[in-house]
């Protein structure tokens, strides 16, 4: 059951209730809904409720309805009332027996009872109040408007509001007062919510013991309010305007502040700095008490419940002090569903119509508020009357809104000039566009008179239901829903004009700003103002916009957006977070495939998300437009089908599968001609979808160069990269890592690698789980006509290998492989005696790392007999993290005395302390010595190493790179340093330093660099940048 009533009313009472209206048939319930408006029938003041809501409400429905307006003991009433005068003697005798039963085993429910322990003046205070919040919570919602074919359904569910008691009634003893966020899209129910917290307080059936008074304040009522104090802001609500201050700072505790619309807020640059804030009686911004609120300064033993919309949650987290978040969901799918079947009355043709909105997920989405459902559904059935042969396949979100808003101002009445219609509707999309801009959602008069919007277009927008009236805002109006702000904002960008919206730059370049921040930010409403404006270039939607409306859409847009378009090239859009399914949601929104094959041929590079039939979609229209694109990764976990052919059981019909058609689309772009890399890791894909992308990869005309599949399932699909790598001598580059390959797809691809036909020369299998059999079989093939120069085995265990047989890399003689990482290969002392050998039998090998592998100091001595040799040709080597001492410094130290070709050299997080950095240093002062970079990261360093290393910057010629971070050096260490990094004779380019101790000598630094030096210190050894990572 998805009503909530029995949040308000006791469970037995609620089922009895509820069995008394469901034993109404049709007529009596019908008559029932009849009465309840009559105020006869209502016992005096009780609230009248709209005919709107009830007229299609079931009982359960009717039943909550209920408690949404009356307490337990007047619902009990008025359907003793109702029965009564409908003549059902033997229910109005039940409901008095059950009033009778209820009174005896609970008391009376009468909300204006106080507790009996507080003193007679606060009782009194307290039931004037909560009269007065009941009164105004009422008023607000009556005042809020509802077009008159809307279908009334309960959007608040009782998990939501068993949610929320638990919330308010933690059952823990002595915790902190708890701060509550309800965060959601706009009209999903969060300022609702919280109105019926205030209601259900007042009224006496929800938090009466736990909060003495609750308060609600409406951020956009207070925003623009002069400065006042906390005291002063509480006696805005109360019946004498003078609030019993000193009794609620006696009992902070019993305080409930509800906030809501925190989005409408702006938080000040200054905020940080501003003192702290306790006084209640301190004059200040509204906005300023709010925030000193929030932050616990003011009243700090208060609970709060704030309402947000969810992109202004991470400013609220920075305020907040241990905030619990709630999210509001509205309409769930099971709503939206019941929605659309009463408000059509066929539910064939609903469900035929919802179907199509879940293929649209953007919109699916929107239709979680209530009014984005009715906007959808009145559209909808205006155009199925309108045109018999109405295609809903045609229909986009923009066109959905924009047939919306034509068919509704198409038969409004305003008595306007036609001169003068397009002015006003210009300022209203300019105000639209102008609220985006600075978050503001509410208007006052003198923003309608500052857009000289006129009296008769507001009254007629009014009437129309585009804008509405704030209820507890006199003068102030707000759009029914934020999508008609969004929507309206953004057709502002396509109408005729140079002017901008926020009186700044002209149009284009505020236009060419949002785009860049649309398409670099997730924020929901942003994205949804780009695809309208995207969706707005249709041509036939521009036109029936021009027809009904009689204003002009600009012929420069398009042409502004290519220049736009011409500049992506420039960018570096991966790291910029560049948006790419969002820009090709917004390009399939315009259908034109000329426009978009326009635009799309400046893109270079692009990341995109396949986890959806929308995503499948878009991608594959605009993908095959994107002749240039060099570099993509895509990430592929739609389900896409095994069998090309799909069949209908409405027409006993075969078609080919439309999702084959679209990956069929997306792969194409693999062979135009300029594709050079790809990356489709963490991807789930079928033999039959990777089939078709390894065909378009043996393509004549692909030409790319590297691959990466990471993390691919089910693993056993690329088996299917024999047909890539054999044959395809452009591929180079190939990275398996994160599979679990298994022997047989291990097999196939190590056998495809010594063929002449195969030309991979880079190859990473990083933790691939391989066994030693595998490797066994890898090396086996790699000493046949291998063109492997970098291979890369990290994180897969070879402690069992049989290196002894193997002799690793040894059995190539004459192999071209030059670079080999063993990081992390669980290798140890004994594998170090046969990598000795190994580094002696092969001639190319160049670079090898063996960083986290616990090889300790026997390991590095059995190494170091291969590095003292003058055939050695190593030139890199990494032992980070090796645990080794400095007695394998002394060995390292010995070795590098008879090696001339070492040039790099790590050995950071290994404990070599002061003495292992002497034994380097005194090879280092060599002149001979040809080393350029030491890491000496982690290694437990203090300033009596620096002596040495000062000994080392001073006369070394082939130094340039140091690392020393993580060493507590100590200022008086790199005072020593730096007297030797000053000197000229000294080369080092650049220092590993930690910040605080950078400090210490940036400004000198300063100065050197204004003398020619290139010297650079760095806080932090970025190995994602080329520079820093040496040679992987």
């Amino acid at each position: 059951m998805s009503s909530s009533a029995n949040i308000y009313v006791d469970d037995g009472s609620y089922n009895k209730l509820l069995s008394y209206l469901m034993g109404l048939d049709q007529p009596q319930l019908e008559e029932f809904k009849i009465c309840l408006q009559s105020s006869q029938l209502l016992l005096g003041n009780f609230q009248q409720i709209p005919w709107a809501n009830l007229k299609a409400i079931d009982p359960t429905n009717l039943l909550c309805l209920l408690s949404e307006y009356f307490s337990e003991r007047q619902i009990w009433e008025v359907t003793l009332s109702i029965f009564d005068n409908m003549n059902l003697t033997s229910q109005c005798t039940e409901v008095r027996a059950m009033m009778n039963e209820i009174a005896q085993t609970q008391g009376s429910q009468d909300p204006s009872q106080e507790e009996p322990d507080f003193p007679e003046e606060e009782k009194d205070h307290r039931r004037r109040y909560r009269e007065r919040m009941k009164a105004k919570i009422l008023t607000m919602w009556d005042n809020i408007p509802w077009p008159e074919d809307h279908i009334y359904l309960r959007n608040v569910t009782e998990k939501e509001h068993e949610g929320l008691k638990s919330l308010l009634y933690p059952n823990r003893t002595g915790a902190q007062p708890q701060t509550i966020v309800l965060e959601g899209l706009a009209g999903v129910g969060k300022t609702t919510l919280a109105m019926k917290v205030v209601l259900h307080w007042a009224e006496g059936f929800l938090f009466h013991q736990r909060f003495s008074y609750v308060f609600f304040i409406s951020c956009h009522k207070v925003r623009d309010m002069k400065d006042t104090t906390l005291a002063g802001l509480l006696s805005w609500d109360w019946p004498d305007s003078q609030a019993p201050i000193e009794a609620l700072m006696s009992h902070p505790e019993s305080l409930l502040f509800v906030i809501d619309g925190f989005e409408e807020m702006d938080v000040p640059s200054t905020l940080d700095e501003s003192p702290p804030c306790k006084d209640w009686y301190q004059q200040l911004p509204v906005n300023r008490i709010l925030f000193h609120l929030l932050k616990k300064e003011l009243v700090p033993l208060a609970t709060l419940l704030i309402t947000t919309k969810e992109y202004r949650t991470n400013d609220l987290k920075k305020l907040l002090l241990n905030p619990w978040f709630v999210q509001i969901v509205g309409f769930t799918e099971g709503d939206r569903e019941e929605y659309f079947i009463r408000y059509f009355g066929d539910q064939n043709k609903a469900k035929r119509i919802l179907h199509w909105v879940r293929k649209n997920e953007s919109l699916f989405h929107f239709c979680s508020a209530p009014m984005v459902c009715w906007t959808v559904c009145s559209c909808l059935k205006r155009q199925m009357a309108r045109n018999p042969h109405f295609q809903l396949s045609t229909q986009t979100t923009t066109s959905l809104y924009v047939y919306f808003f034509s068919s509704l101002l198409a038969t409004a009445e305003v008595s306007l000039s036609d001169q003068s219609w397009p002015d006003q509707w210009r300022a209203l999309c300019s105000l639209a566009a102008e609220g985006m801009w600075f978050w503001k959602f509410t208007f006052a008069k003198k923003d309608l008179k500052h857009r000289h919007l006129e009296a008769p277009v507001i009254g007629s927008l009014l009437r129309l239901n585009i804008l509405r009236k704030v209820s507890d805002c006199e003068d102030c109006v707000t759009f029914t829903h934020q999508s008609f702000q969004v929507f309206l904002g953004a057709m502002f960008y396509v109408l005729r004009g140079v002017r901008g919206s926020i009186g700044g730059p002209p149009k284009h370049q505020e236009m060419r700003v949002l785009l860049n921040d649309a398409l670099a930010d997730t924020n929901f409403y942003w994205n949804q103002m780009a695809l309208f404006f995207f969706g707005l270039l249709k041509r036939n939607l521009a036109e029936e916009l021009e027809d009904t409306l009689r204003c002009k859409m600009s012929h420069r847009t398009t042409d502004e957006l290519l220049e736009w378009a011409d500049e992506l090239e420039s960018y570096d859009l991966i790291s910029s977070c560049f948006e790419f399914l969002h820009f090709f949601e917004c390009l399939y929104e315009t259908r034109e495939e000329n426009f978009v094959r326009q635009i799309l041929s400046h893109l270079l590079e692009a990341d995109l998300d396949i986890f959806g039939s929308l995503q499948l979609q878009v991608s594959s229209f605009c993908l095959k437009h994107c002749q240039r694109l060099s570099k993509l990764r895509l990430s592929v976990s739609s389900a896409i089908p095994q069998t090309e052919l799909t069949f209908n059981l409405e027409t006993l019909e075969t078609r080919p599968h439309s999702k084959i058609r679209q990956w069929q689309d997306v792969c194409s772009v693999f062979s135009n001609g300029n594709l050079t890399e790809l990356d489709f890791s963490n991807s789930k894909l079928n033999a039959f979808s990777m089939k078709k992308l390894c065909y378009e990869l043996r393509n004549p005309r692909c030409k790319l160069q590297k691959l990466t599949c990471k993390s691919i399932t089910p693993v056993r699909i690329l088996k299917e990269l024999v047909l890539v790598l054999y044959g395809n001598h452009r591929l180079t580059h190939l990275n398996l890592s994160s599979n679990n390959l298994g022997i047989p797809v291990s097999t196939m691809i190590f056998k495809t690698l010594r063929h002449s036909a195969c030309n991979i020369q880079y190859l990473w299998l990083e933790s691939c789980g391989l066994t030693p059999l595998a490797c066994r079989h890898l090396f086996l093939e790699l000493s046949k006509n291998s063109s492997v120069r970098f291979l890369s085995l990290g994180d897969n265990d070879l402690s069992g290998v049989e290196v002894k047989s193997l002799q690793g890399p040894s059995e190539m003689p004459e192999s071209s492989l030059k670079e080999l990482s063993l990081w992390f290969c669980q290798l140890g002392t004994s594998s170090c005696k046969y990598l000795s050998d190994a580094l002696l039998k092969n001639k190319s090998l160049t670079h090898l790392n063996l960083r986290k592998n616990n090889l300790r100091d026997e390991g590095v001595k059995f190494l170091c007999k291969a590095l003292s040799h003058p055939d050695c040709s190593l030139q890199n080597l990494d032992l980070s993290d090796c645990s080794f001492t400095a007695e394998g410094c002394q060995e390292l130290a010995n070795a590098l005395q008879h090696n001339c070709n070492m040039k790099i050299l790590d050995i950071g997080s290994n404990d070599i302390q002061d003495d292992g950095v002497k034994h380097l240093c005194e090879v280092l002062n060599h002149p001979k010595c040809a080393l350029n970079t030491l890491g000496l990261e982690k290694c437990n360093l203090t300033p009596a190493c620096c002596q040495y290393l000062s000994s080392v910057l001073r006369s070394s010629k082939s130094l340039f790179n140091l690392n020393l971070l993580g060493n507590n050096l100590e200022p008086r260490g790199v005072s020593t340093l730096w007297k030797a990094l000053k000197k000229s004779t000294c080369k080092l380019q650049k220092l590993g330093l930690e910040k605080e101790l950078y400090n210490i000598v940036k400004g000198e630094l300063e100065e050197l660099q204004e003398r020619g030096s290139f010297l650079r210190v760095k806080c932090k050894w970025d190995f994602n940048d080329l520079e820093d990572k040496w040679w992987w």
